[in-house]
């Protein structure tokens, strides 16, 4: 394991997180801090991200703008105003998303990285920490999809994923900048948005049935998907930050997948729910099976993995706190 000496420490540096109100990036933000960040810079337009995500970690003293990456202007300030040294970009829009705006959700991917990336080559920062997704890939080709597994997405949210990879590669070849990407796979847990279409599986069909709704299943619900808690993925990105060389990129999952009609089953036993669950039409463009191949990362670092039903009653206990206040 080869420990990359010039990219600065978590410790005792200055750290932006774009997205850093969302769903993974506060989870994150909490554990930089918790690994003696100098300080914590967060920047969130709340299109799906809360300040309830990073109450604590204001308390803590990160520094919050709501602004939007997009606009050149809003980084330019920030940078402008912090010395930073690393940047960790979970800046998105929900996969929903770009169902309903395609264009949007695939500009959204693209253009943040970019203004990003413009200012790492004008050596505005270090190093650049990109999380991606497995929904690059698309529908398994073959399986478990490892990192050499063809990137072929089936929605603009994912080709605007790729195509920011790509611009992150190509970045370093020309400029040799320090950046490196992750690609989880589908996290879920406390925090992740329960609001209208853009919520995710889990948290969206706990709210229905805490709120007397029937669940919803899209399809026959044999599609399956490759479920990591987002403790764990944001664990296995700090220990990979001193190791990954610049233009790698790594698969974050766990050790198998799990069918839609599964998820729901389990959240209706956890709830006891009695109802009927609806059936809707599958939704063009969704991706049958995503099931990882982990064995780079196991083989990088000491990995933890949550099992899912440990993960599941952590998750749904904590949207129960939520819901009844």
């Amino acid at each position: 394991m080869n420990i990359n000496r010039d990219r600065p420490t978590i410790k005792s540096s200055t750290i932006l997180v774009t997205g850093g109100a969302g769903f993974i990036g506060s989870h994150l933000v909490d554990r930089l801090l918790l690994e003696g960040a100098k300080e914590v810079i967060i920047v969130d337009n709340l299109f799906v991200g809360s300040e309830d995500n990073i109450c604590d970690a204001i308390k803590k003293g990160a520094v919050f703008y709501k602004d939007d990456i997009e606009i050149t202007s809003s980084l330019d300030y920030i940078f402008e105003k912090h010395a930073v040294d690393i940047v960790f970009n979970c800046a998105t829009k929900a996969l929903n998303y770009s169902f309903v705006n395609p264009k949007n959700a695939f500009d959204t991917n693209v253009n943040g990285v970019l203004n990003i990336l413009e200012h790492q080559r004008k050596g505005h920062f270090k190093t650049l920490v990109h999380f991606s997704t497995s929904e690059v890939y698309g529908s398994a080709v073959y399986e478990p999809m490892d990192e050499n597994h063809p990137i072929s997405p089936t929605t603009t949210y994912a080709a605007g994923k790729a195509a920011a990879d790509i611009a992150i590669n190509s970045w370093v070849n020309m400029f040799n900048v320090d950046a490196f990407i992750v690609r989880p796979f589908n996290n879920y847990g406390p925090r992740q948005n329960y609001r209208g279409f853009l919520a995710g599986i889990i948290p969206i069909t706990a709210w229905r049935i805490a709120n007397n709704i029937s669940p919803e299943i899209h399809g026959t619900g044999q599609q399956t998907r490759d479920f990591i808690y987002v403790e764990d993925t944001v664990d296995a990105v700090v220990k990979l930050y001193s190791i990954l060389s610049p233009s790698e990129s790594i698969n974050i999952s766990t050790d198998g997948q799990i069918s839609m009609n599964e998820v729901i089953e389990k959240i209706i036993s956890y709830y006891d729910y009695q109802g009927e669950i609806i059936r809707k039409e599958a939704r063009s463009a969704d991706v049958s099976a995503h099931n990882a191949s982990n064995e780079k990362v196991k083989n990088l670092i000491k990995y933890n993995l949550t099992p899912f039903d440990d993960g599941l009653v952590k998750t749904l206990n904590w949207y129960h706190k939520k819901f009844t206040g």
